[in-house]
């Protein structure tokens, strides 16, 4: 047993001596390198120059375009009948309610008796004149009796003058126990009630004329310079909801409390606004050059926007830039921007400012 453990053990250590003597022949293996990482495709466009609106924000009431008190114009008589209500659309001379007329037809009776009494004293006047005149020419009469004659058919004619003037006024008054719409709109607010006495010019029903609302935009004074009559303004109502209408007429003065004006935009009739809601819009200004890219190529970090230009070494380089308006799918660049300059178009969020990038063409869509 002991020879052959010995033989073993000699037969290990030359194994060991033969291998380690490969490995120093061959060096130790190499180590396997890493594949490279393929750098990020991108698409590029440059900067081009537009002319585009200028939109002014803003933001107001939506108010009546006039509106119309309806009142009494009669007082001591009740109020016998409704003929309209609040939101009532109505035309111009329709019956809105009427008051009790019994006390004025009889006046109106009265006036009329007595218009029959004045004519019935002016002809027994003028009977009375005439035959004085003919006893006159007899020398029965004296002429200040004569003129007694005359008198009393110029006072019978003014009688006669007054009672016709009595009854106009009673026919004025019947006529206004009718309460009707002086223009066409719509009832916005009614203060009437049946039963109710109102006094001479108490409210009874208040009427948005011709049904228009318009919006109340204010500014402030350096807004307020760029605004003119017929520009046009867009504005969203609190239900989602945008109208398009016209500037109507331009605030000469400044509220001393606000230092702002209002711009009031007429707006289509029938339309979904209404009084007293609140909205917000934009005014149209003239158009002006922009410079723009599309939105997708700026991008926002910390803050601040940045878009992404390409260098001849296939490198990107990250710019702050300042941006302005944005219409439909483009964004106006104020500075921070040279224009031949090559804008990655998408993609920016995962770029970082020197990274490695493969210009593609963009594809080209078949006719």
């Amino acid at each position: 047993m002991r020879p052959l453990f010995r033989r073993t053990l000699i037969a290990a250590a030359v194994l060991t001596v033969v291998v380690a003597f490969i490995y120093l022949r061959r060096g130790p293996e190499p180590v396997a390198q890493a594949p490279s990482v393929s750098s990020l495709s991108v698409e590029v466009v440059q900067a081009r120059r537009q002319q585009w609106p200028q939109l002014l924000s803003a933001s107001g009431a939506l108010t009546p375009w006039q509106e119309a008190v309806i009142s009494a114009e009669t007082s001591g008589l009740r109020i016998a009948s409704l003929e309209a209500d609040v939101g009532s659309r109505v035309k111009k001379g329709q019956l809105l309610a009427t008051l009790a007329p019994e006390t004025v037809l009889a006046e109106e009776s009265k006036q009329q008796a007595l218009v029959a009494q004045a004519v019935a004293s002016l002809q027994q006047a003028n009977s009375n004149d005439r035959r004085a005149g003919i006893v006159g020419q007899g020398g029965a009469l004296s002429e200040q009796q004569r003129e007694d004659y005359r008198i009393k058919v110029a006072t019978a004619k003014a009688d006669l003058a007054g009672a016709k003037a009595e009854l106009q006024t009673a026919q004025i008054r019947l006529k206004q126990t009718r309460i009707v719409a002086v223009d066409d709109g719509i009832i916005s607010s009614r203060t009437a009630l049946l039963g109710k006495v109102p006094g001479a010019g108490d409210e009874l029903f208040r009427l948005v004329r011709d049904g228009r609302i318009e919006w109340q935009a204010e500014l402030d004074a350096r807004q307020l310079s760029r605004v003119e009559a017929g520009q046009v303004a867009h504005l969203t109502l609190p239900g989602g909801q945008r109208l398009e209408g016209t500037v109507r007429l331009v605030s000469p003065t400044l509220d001393t409390k606000t230092s702002r004006a209002l711009v009031y935009v007429a707006l289509p009739k029938d339309s979904p606004a209404q009084a007293g809601m609140y909205a917000s819009g934009q005014i149209e200004l003239p158009p002006r050059e922009a410079l723009t890219v599309p939105d997708t190529a700026v991008i926002l970090r910390d803050g601040r926007s940045y878009v992404f230009t390409l260098g001849d070494d296939s490198h990107v380089a990250q710019r702050p830039v300042e941006v302005g308006r944005r219409l439909m799918n483009s964004v106006e660049i104020l500075s921070g921007l040279d224009e031949p300059a090559r804008i990655v178009r998408a993609g920016g969020a995962f770029l970082s400012d020197g990274a490695s990038v493969t210009l593609v063409q963009p594809q080209v869509a078949q006719p």
